[in-house]
């Protein structure tokens, strides 16, 4: 089953607010190494980061700081897309557990929010490579109540 279809898509005003993630006027760390957006739905998020060889380690296989990269980029959106005004949040924890290696093949994440609470999120994410799961992550973010300039 599509994990993307237990989350409710985003209203208009939401997805026209997130429709840009990645597309920034300036370039910042996640599209400097080449994440680009699937799906954004309340909760929930789907990215792809295309292989290219400068992701990898001198073995050949992608870098463990661009997996875990994806990781807690994948749940940027899950988790803001959730409210209707911008909010500041920033990652609390990361743990990242590495199932199997990324050979020239491009990695799928999707991450998704747990719980919610006001001040803390907790989320969870997958990465495959080739329909082969490859990591999972498990995140905490801290919210802010102050909003944050869009």
């Amino acid at each position: 089953m599509d994990r993307a279809l237990g989350f409710p898509p985003l209203s208009e005003q939401r997805a026209r607010r997130w429709s840009g993630f990645g597309n920034w006027d300036t370039t910042y760390f996640p599209s400097l190494v080449g994440i680009e957006v699937e799906e954004i739905r309340e909760g929930f998020c789907r990215m792809r980061l295309p292989w290219r060889r400068e992701l990898t380690q001198p073995a050949g296989v992608v870098h463990g700081g661009v997996i875990a990269t994806l990781i807690d980029t994948v749940v940027v959106p899950a988790i803001g897309a959730s409210y209707d005004e911008p909010v500041r949040f920033a990652t609390v924890d990361l743990h990242v557990q590495y199932l199997g290696a990324v050979t020239e093949t491009d990695m799928v994440a999707e991450g998704w929010v747990v719980k919610r609470g006001r001040s803390t999120v907790f989320c969870e994410a997958e990465v495959l490579s080739a329909d082969r799961l490859v990591a999972r992550g498990l995140l905490t973010y801290a919210v802010s109540s102050a909003p944050r300039p869009d």
